[in-house]
């Protein structure tokens, strides 16, 4: 049983590091693949349609949980369903290749610094063309962003996609191979359809907000640590700064990056919704610039390598104890 499991987290680590590499290839060359037709757009599609039919007016609070629950098991159980139907049916090179694949669309580590660096480009050209930019990555007011609030705003999103959108699909990858790459895809992409506090979605989307923010709590603890490591510190101020965030999960790597770089980020800021009134994070400057944007992007890139070199690490363990 144990070599079962040691070759299982070996195929995992393996494909996952050719990804990851491919990864830091296409950083190098701001380049990403993304293919015309993309399965996070055709889940999305799905998810919608069924929230259109499920979550009707005039329905109770309570049934509206439990409905938006049933949903998220249903969908969440089809996405890691295919996975495990791709692992039992195809050969083992198919099944790989599916997961290399899937695994190059589905993390977003060079799309990610695709679109952060997009907004420092743009940012150089001008404040109106640096908003224009930073709204395509964040929910806040653009309008309503000065340069250094901006920078703030990608620093911001690059720092909390890290944790989503590299860091916890790669982990559970890691430990539940295809499947739980296609579950935790699922269950992110239901919390961003979903997870939102207005009267459509309080109740119906309860059930995919707290799911996700319990699939997110280890991947974005790993996330912080892994930016004060790789920073050289900064551990004291993320452990403070953190827990005061808004989100149990998304203040660790924002705390980190702005331990990291010597900056502060969060702050209040003004989304379509309102003003937040959320606390600073870190406790140095505040009025950032294009080339502190950048900085993050190197910090982030580094965080990379380790990260590539840490699940090639552990192939060679696994194939060592194997």
């Amino acid at each position: 049983m144990m070599t079962l499991i040691l070759h299982f987290v070996a195929l995992n680590a393996g494909v996952l590091t050719a990804v990851l590499l491919v990864e830091l290839v296409l950083y190098r060359l701001a380049r990403s693949f993304e293919p015309r037709w993309h399965p996070v757009v055709a889940f999305g599609g799905l998810i919608s349609w069924v929230e259109k039919r499920l979550n009707s007016d005039g329905l109770s609070a309570a049934v509206r949980r439990r409905r938006g629950l049933w949903a998220w098991l249903a969908l969440v159980g089809l996405a890691d369903g295919l996975g495990v139907l791709a692992f039992v049916l195809l050969p083992g090179w198919a099944y790989a290749l599916m997961f290399s694949a899937l695994g190059l669309i589905l993390l977003a580590f060079s799309t990610l610094a695709q679109f952060v660096g997009r907004v420092a480009d743009r940012l150089d050209q001008g404040l109106p063309e640096g908003r224009e930019a930073v709204s395509h990555i964040v929910g806040r007011d653009p309008e309503a962003l000065d340069e250094a609030g901006v920078s703030r705003a990608a620093i911001e999103s690059l720092a909390e996609n890290f944790s989503d959108g590299v860091t916890a699909p790669l982990f559970w990858g890691l430990v539940f191979g295809l499947p739980g790459l296609l579950a935790y895809k699922a269950v992110n992409t239901l919390d961003s359809m979903w997870g939102y506090r207005n009267d459509r979605f309080e109740d119906f989307g309860k059930a995919a907000a707290r799911l996700d923010d319990a699939i997110n709590w280890i991947p974005a603890r790993l996330t912080g640590a892994l930016v004060c490591l790789i920073a050289g510190g900064g551990w004291y101020t993320m452990a403070a700064a953190a827990p005061r965030h808004r989100s149990p999960n998304a203040g660790w790597p924002e705390a980190a990056f702005a331990a990291g770089l010597d900056i502060s980020l969060a702050g209040p800021r003004k989304y379509d919704t309102g003003w937040s009134d959320d606390p600073p994070m870190g406790t140095g400057r505040r009025a950032l610039t294009s080339g502190d944007i950048r900085r993050a992007l190197a910090l982030y890139f580094r965080c990379g390598v380790v990260m590539t070199a840490a699940v090639a690490a552990l192939l060679l363990i696994t194939l060592w104890l194997a």
